[in-house]
């Protein structure tokens, strides 16, 4: 079965609420509209503005009520105060905004797990041949320095657990070992002695055992978890492997905080945003360091 499948089922049995809070969006409406009338979730509005909307903002960052006001005026921050205060189980934006705003709206309302120092994201990448995998992350940190990446990595390793049922971490780098040399290479070979995951490894070789022993390492290979060292390398990345080899790109969902929140490509179509959304309300909890 496939994750896609999985959360399906999961989701179904969930029938969990999701604040949508682009609505003005055809896209989002009729996704909307899906997912109700196929069991997979249960749409609901954005509310009025309330008093426990504002406490739940200015317990999480402390502020002058007033401002908290006119805050919360915006559709993303109402949305991630309804998440905050129990009216929604799930918040699926970005269709229309920004990635940076879902984030700063989910950041400065809902907050970050306790134990997560660093947001992130991932995409659930999944190839013409039916092959799955986690690329993180490649919407949020532009360049992580070692120790935000050993945690994209470790968060990473527990979603792909959720929804993929099995997690083989490699942390990607132009050099498989110590067959090149930069500040780049030195990162991610820190990142992998903090996380204790396989790096520094070139794509290839995390890909593949054989191709990783000729460079001399002893990694095993078949890797479903790629972190990438940087924005760039990660978002130029999934958008290949989309555009050129036929994978299809669900995502991006954040890692890190309290609730789970799902942000859009504002290229996603109205199948995207379903599937996005199934995988959200499947992952709940995926903010958890594995």
């Amino acid at each position: 079965m496939s994750a896609l499948d999985r959360a399906i089922k999961i989701a179904r049995a969930k029938k969990a609420r999701v604040i949508l809070p682009e609505m003005e969006d055809p896209r989002i409406a009729l996704a909307a509209k899906t997912l109700a009338a196929e069991g997979l979730a249960e749409p609901v509005e954005l509310s009025d503005l309330g008093a426990h909307h504002i406490s739940a903002l200015v317990k999480t960052r402390p502020m002058r009520e007033n401002l908290a006001v006119r805050m919360l005026e915006r559709p993303l921050m109402r949305a991630a105060a309804m998440l905050a205060v129990g009216e929604a189980d799930v918040m699926v934006a970005g269709a229309a905004a920004p990635s940076r705003r879902v984030i700063e709206a989910a950041s400065i309302v809902i907050g970050l797990e306790g134990e997560i120092a660093t947001p992130s994201s991932f995409f659930l990448m999944v190839l013409p041949d039916g092959r799955e995998l986690i690329f993180a992350d490649c919407a949020v940190n532009v360049d992580p320095d070692a120790g935000q990446l050993a945690e994209i990595a470790q968060v990473s390793q527990n979603t792909a657990r959720k929804l993929l049922g099995e997690a083989k971490v490699a942390l990607l780098s132009y050099s498989t070992g110590q067959s090149g040399a930069g500040p780049s290479v030195d990162k991610v070979a820190h990142a992998a002695a903090l996380s204790g995951f396989a790096g520094p490894l070139q794509g290839d070789a995390a890909l593949n055992g054989d191709v990783a022993l000729q460079k001399g390492s002893d990694w095993q290979g078949d890797a479903n978890v790629l972190v990438f060292p940087n924005l760039d390398a990660g978002n130029i990345a999934y958008k290949l492997m989309v555009g050129l080899a036929g994978a299809r790109a669900y995502g991006p969902i954040l890692q890190g905080f309290k609730r789970p929140v799902c942000d859009l490509s504002r290229g996603a179509t109205v199948d995207d945003i379903v599937a996005s959304t199934v995988l959200a309300i499947a992952g709940d909890g995926i903010s958890q360091l594995g």
